[in-house]
């Protein structure tokens, strides 16, 4: 089975630890990041979609992703 995460945030080391966290977790880099200019915060935001494949698992919507 393939999984799928958008993880997104302020562009800032935070976000970039939560990425690499995923990566280091298994998960693999899925297209380019995407950025946007939060106006009502000043702030730029960013995400990245991660995907992996898990083995031996159904896929149900009540399951959480990043505990995969």
């Amino acid at each position: 089975m393939k999984l799928y995460r958008f993880l997104t945030g302020p562009d800032d080391a935070k976000f970039c630890h939560r990425v690499t966290d995923a990566l280091n977790k298994g998960w693999s880099l899925h297209g380019s990041p995407s950025y946007a200019f939060n106006a009502a915060d000043g702030v730029m935001h960013c995400g990245q979609a991660v995907t992996k494949e898990v083995e031996g698992k159904d896929y149900h919507p009540d399951m959480k992703l990043g505990e995969q």
